[in-house]
């Protein structure tokens, strides 16, 4: 891929999951990312383990390439000054800090923009930047949880559930990604820069959208529907041999008289119960039994070819290990092998799209806790007198 962002400098003062893959996606598409972290610790995810990956948290390793790694310490002045010096010729800057304490640190919005007019600021918070939660700190989980999402995942009556993957943290870092690219668009017509926020609430408010504006339409609060979806029927997974288990979306009702056909079952696409998605929301446990008295005779890979032949949408709930082994998967060349890399077998999981048919660009894998800060200061001219001072007062490490 054409490194399209080249030229750009992010200043990058974000930690854990949202903020870092905010960045890394910048530094996929060519920016030079400095990512600043706490002399002695660095981000909390190189704590995160186990698993380790040749020694190293896999979730730091996943979420920190393209990336330089520079050590100061954000509570000293002398640390403040430097971030100060880094901004003056930045072109980004990310942070997620807790609102307010920005400011006491000398890195406000305000302040940065004085010394940098075009400088982008972007901020990522747990409850957002405004109201009585503002200072509140927050996890995906706990977004999960109060912005709703928890409360339509999973089965009736089950337990609480959390969606499998940090939907909430990634999504954040996508939104405050749109965001920084359409202030750089914005700088590109006026030369002026701008503030952008983001939170982990706002996005998982997002993503309720669609069922939101079911209960605002209906009055009616939606229930877990596990696999299943409130308005389409069949839209679902269903059970097949061996305890597996495969998802069948016949969205319309040429879809499904379709699968109606492929499972040998024609008269349920005439039966009154069924023969419009309408009715067929309205019976959907009867259907459901139905169908999988049929699905569950087939092996799931059998059930979902037989089901392509009759060109009715299904697929295998697959685990990790057969999405690693999946012809599709690996024909996108999306899942690629570092090699050279000090963590053997190291692979990433690149950019999920491609501009001229190319992915990103890997400029550098994850660095080393502080592997970049004598590069980065002496860029800024500071002399190995100061370096060396600064260490000794763990200003930088």
């Amino acid at each position: 891929m054409a490194n399209i962002l080249e030229g750009l400098t992010v200043i990058d003062i974000t930690q854990n999951v949202a903020g870092p893959f905010c960045s890394q996606i910048l530094g996929d598409l060519g920016a030079t990312v400095i990512k600043i972290e706490r002399p002695g610790h660095g981000d909390d995810t190189r704590h995160w383990h186990p698993p380790l990956w040749g020694g190293e948290s896999s979730t730091f390793l996943a979420l920190n390439r393209n990336k330089k790694s520079v050590c100061i310490d954000l509570n000293d002045p002398k640390g403040q000054e430097i971030i100060h010096q880094l901004c003056k010729t930045a072109d980004i800057f990310i942070h997620s800090l807790k609102p307010g304490s920005e400011e006491s640190r000398g890195l406000g919005y305000d302040q940065l923009s004085s010394i940098n007019p075009s400088l982008i600021y972007a901020s990522i918070s747990a409850f957002g930047d405004k109201g009585k939660m503002k200072n509140k700190p927050g996890y995906d989980p706990l977004i999960q949880a109060y912005s709703g999402i928890m409360s339509l995942t999973g089965n009736e009556g089950d337990d609480p559930a959390r969606v499998g993957v940090s939907i909430v943290d990634m999504a954040t870092g996508m939104w405050c990604l749109i965001g920084i690219l359409s202030a750089l668009q914005q700088r590109n017509q006026t030369g002026e820069g701008c503030k952008v926020t983001s939170s982990l609430l706002e996005t998982g408010v997002a993503w309720t959208m669609l069922q939101m504006s079911t209960y605002m339409a209906s009055g009616k609060l939606p229930k877990k529907l596990g696999t299943g979806m409130a308005t389409t029927v069949p839209y679902q997974a269903f059970k097949t041999k061996g305890d597996q288990w495969a998802i069948i979306a016949a969205g319309n009702n040429r879809l499904f008289k379709n699968l109606c056909i492929a499972l040998k079952i024609p008269e349920l696409a005439e039966d009154p119960r069924f023969e419009s998605n309408s009715v067929r929301v309205q019976h959907r446990q009867e259907l459901q039994q139905l169908i999988e008295e049929q699905t569950v005779t087939y092996d799931v890979d059998e059930l979902v070819d037989l089901l392509a032949e009759y060109n009715v949408p299904s697929c295998p709930i697959n685990t990790l290990d057969r999405v690693l082994r999946d012809e599709q998967v690996n024909e996108l060349e999306m899942i690629k092998a570092i090699e050279d890399f000090r963590v053997q077998d190291f692979r990433i999981i690149d950019l999920p799209f491609r501009i001229n048919e190319e992915r990103g660009h890997i400029q550098a894998l994850p660095p080393l806790l502080g592997e970049h800060t004598e590069e980065v200061l002496t860029a800024l001219n500071y002399s190995k007198e100061q370096l060396q001072q600064f260490k000794t007062k763990s200003v930088v490490g």
